[in-house]
């Protein structure tokens, strides 16, 4: 992954901004890598609504479903709270986010013409 430095929170917000500026509403697969409990779904082809890097709290919101679509009303979010490392590959569409844990959340998004 190579957009962005894993440390550098400010090119965390922008490159994630850039992320949902270009692919808002494409299909998403969520996959949490946790080493206590093991690999984990989140979601599963939904459709993309936003990512972002919120300094003041210190957290990462991935979020799919919601807006003008009937099949998914409701905007999911999932959060990772206190970030230690944040990797956006927008060219190859996947973001890995790390926490202090060292669980991993892997946004891969679904190849166009696989959806």
């Amino acid at each position: 992954m190579s957009d962005t430095s894993t440390t550098d929170r400010k090119a965390w917000v922008e490159q994630l901004d850039r992320l949902t500026k270009e692919r808002a509403g494409q299909q998403v697969t969520i996959e949490i890598l946790d080493p206590t409990y093991g690999d984990q779904p989140g979601a599963e082809r939904l459709p993309f609504a936003y990512a972002s890097y919120d300094p003041k709290d210190d957290v990462v919101v991935v979020a799919v479903g919601g807006g003008s679509s009937a099949k998914y009303p409701v905007v999911l979010r999932h959060m990772v709270w206190h970030p230690t490392e944040v990797d956006v590959d927008n060219d190859a569409g996947a973001v890995r986010i790390v926490d202090a844990d060292g669980t991993t959340t892997i946004t891969s998004f679904v190849p166009t013409g696989q959806a």
